[in-house]
């Protein structure tokens, strides 16, 4: 019969955190709120014109068809599927990895379950319009950190906690 106290039901939760599945439910929740705001974006905002929000913090509608920084985007059209097909095996290892935690990896889960979100986003993007949707600006006088979007967000917020988790000590144990 199993034990229902109070820690029982503590440790099943966080289960539930370190299960696959979490990763997963995170990754489609990145994805919604990525494309709903591009779809807003595309919608709302004028090519390439900022809306300024602050001094530092514009809203600029831009279609990127390389990869980070527009790397690779004026290679002429190959890009757009070698990109895509990279984002898709890329994908395909993480979605695995996911599959491969323990349930107490939960910082590697949320890692993974942002960094297949954000590349799924946008490989979306990349298959379907042929190019990246951009449109978060920031600056400070006349320096400019290249547009990005929410999934550019999810990658690297995933990326840091991925390089945290290897480095903190829970990690080892938890491997």
């Amino acid at each position: 019969m199993p034990d229902h106290n109070s820690a029982s039901a503590v440790s099943m939760g966080s289960r539930a955190l370190g299960n696959p599945w979490a990763g997963f439910i995170l990754a489609l929740v990145v994805i919604v709120l990525d494309q709903y705001t591009k779809m807003w974006a595309s919608n709302e905002l004028v090519y390439r014109v900022p809306v300024e929000i602050t001094s530092w913090f514009d809203l600029m509608l831009a279609h990127n068809t390389g990869a980070a920084f527009s790397f690779l985007a004026s290679a002429g059209g190959w890009q757009r599927w070698f990109l895509a097909a990279v984002a898709m095996l890329v994908s395909v290892f993480v979605a695995v990895w996911l599959t491969r935690l323990e349930p107490q990896q939960r910082v590697l889960g949320v890692s993974l379950g942002l960094i297949l979100g954000g590349g799924l986003g946008n490989l979306i993007d990349r298959v379907t319009l042929g190019y990246v949707v951009d449109f978060i600006s920031w600056h400070y006088q006349n320096w400019y950190w290249p547009a990005f979007n929410i999934a550019d967000s999810a990658i690297f917020c995933g990326a840091i906690l991925l390089l945290w988790d290897s480095f903190s000590s829970e990690s080892g144990k938890s491997a």
